[in-house]
């Protein structure tokens, strides 16, 4: 159990770099695209907008 552990902690350690450079190269790389961040804080801001049923009809 103590070498599963120890495996997996080596795995994470070696693979951290790698890992952390990929997820900042995605985050800019999406961050990059006008209409994606817009539909993302769209879509956040939609349960906290007022409903309009109102005026509908």
């Amino acid at each position: 159990m103590k070498a599963l552990l120890f495996g997996i902690v080596l795995g994470v350690l070696l693979l951290w770099p790698t890992a952390l450079s990929l997820t900042a190269t995605a985050t800019t790389t999406l961050l990059g695209e006008p209409v994606l961040v817009a539909f993302v804080l769209g879509a956040a801001a939609r349960p906290y907008l007022p409903t309009w049923r109102g005026w509908v009809r």
